[in-house]
């Protein structure tokens, strides 16, 4: 009975990660409420406070075992990498497909919200964590290469959900919206697939808090399947969108429960 009780204990780490995820999920409802009220204005800095926040959680969470300076380095690195990946993708059409940012979304540098990169940040931890669950121990380069790769899987099924509603409010433009998948051409996910798995491989992320990241990612797959298709009314996206990321999540607990 106290080894059964003993996973349900919670630090003072585990305590506040909890609470900062909690705030982040408060920013994700009252954001339809203040839809409802303002109008599409709001739509912008809404967006903005929930990434935010939920940046903000993740962090805390990754520096719980990785230590401040650490994990304040990993966030430079992905938020470098993904800036030029997203600045040399809008310039040429490489590897994502042809696009714009529109103006919605401020400050921007050289045409990149500066909010992007925070967004690849704040779910490429939990990825990352969900792949390690996924592949189990499993080192040397045979390890790092399965556990980019089941990394950028995990991240690109967020993408089944996050562009079509991104293009639907106005945040980019695709320049040919005809076809592929609900107006977004197939090859932005092999574009995302690359991106991740690079900045996973160079990274190399090891020893995660794995409980409180799945946390997240399963909050994230939850509220874009309610939103899209109760909110935003984009049902089929969030249909495909929760079967990706919910394949993801029920690999992880079948991996996670054979090795407990």
């Amino acid at each position: 009975m106290s080894a059964l009780l003993s996973k349900f204990t919670f630090s003072r780490d585990d305590s506040r990660a909890y609470t900062l995820i909690g705030v982040w999920l408060l920013t994700m409802i009252l954001f339809p409420i203040a839809y409802w009220t303002i109008g599409e204005s709001v739509i912008p800095v809404a967006i903005t406070i929930a990434a935010i926040a939920q940046a903000i959680a993740v962090f805390y969470i990754v520096q719980t075992r990785w230590g401040i300076t650490k994990t304040f380095r990993m966030l430079l690195i992905v938020g470098v990498l993904t800036w030029l990946a997203e600045a040399i993708g809008s310039k040429t059409g490489l590897p994502f497909g042809e696009y714009h940012y529109t103006d919605v979304l401020q400050p921007q540098i050289w045409g990149v919200p500066a909010l992007i990169p925070l967004a690849w940040f704040m779910l490429l931890p939990s990825s990352w964590a969900l792949a390690q669950v996924i592949t189990g121990d499993v080192s040397g380069w045979r390890g790092r290469v399965l556990v980019a790769g089941v990394s950028a899987l995990a991240l690109t099924a967020w993408d089944l959900f996050l562009d079509p509603q991104m293009v639907g409010w106005n945040f980019w433009v695709w320049a040919n919206p005809e076809g592929g998948y609900f107006g977004i051409p197939f090859i932005n996910y092999g574009g995302w697939l690359l991106v991740s798995f690079l900045v996973t491989w160079l990274i190399n992320p090891a020893s995660l808090p794995v409980i409180p990241l799945a946390v997240v990612y399963a909050c994230v797959w939850f509220l874009q399947s309610v939103g899209l298709a109760v909110f935003w009314g984009q049902p089929a996206p969030a249909l495909f969108g929760s079967l990706g990321m919910g394949a993801i999540m029920l690999w992880a607990a079948l991996r996670y429960r054979r090795q407990a």
